[in-house]
């Protein structure tokens, strides 16, 4: 049975006219099928869009922890180039160090040979 939910299926009620009262029971019955039928479609149609949610939501939460982990990673590598950076800075300030005392040095060595 095609489960693709259409105006057509739907419609559980064909009409206005006026029924006697010896057919009754049969428009009755053909409504009642008719709305069996229609309810069948819905529940087909519920129970798909169902899981469909559930394995999104499936999918979320593993997207969620994937998030997580790279936000972890993010946070730590921050702190390495943080980390590089301060060394860079102290490196720097040392290589500075360094040259004035040899450039003094070389003032102080020079100063003696006169």
């Amino acid at each position: 049975m095609d489960m693709k939910l259409t105006n057509e299926k739907m419609r559980t009620f064909d009409g206005h006219e006026k029924i006697g009262v010896f057919k009754s029971g049969e428009k009755l019955t053909d409504f009642g099928e008719k709305q069996n039928a229609a309810n069948e479609i819905l529940a087909a149609n519920i129970n798909d869009l169902i899981k469909r949610v559930c394995a999104l939501e499936d999918k979320s939460e593993r997207y969620e922890e994937v998030i997580k982990k790279i936000a972890a990673e993010l946070s730590a590598l921050k702190k390495d180039v943080d980390r590089l950076r301060l060394s860079d800075k102290l490196n720097s300030g040392a290589i500075e160090r360094i040259n004035r005392a040899v450039m003094l040095a070389d003032s102080v060595s020079e100063s003696e040979k006169e």
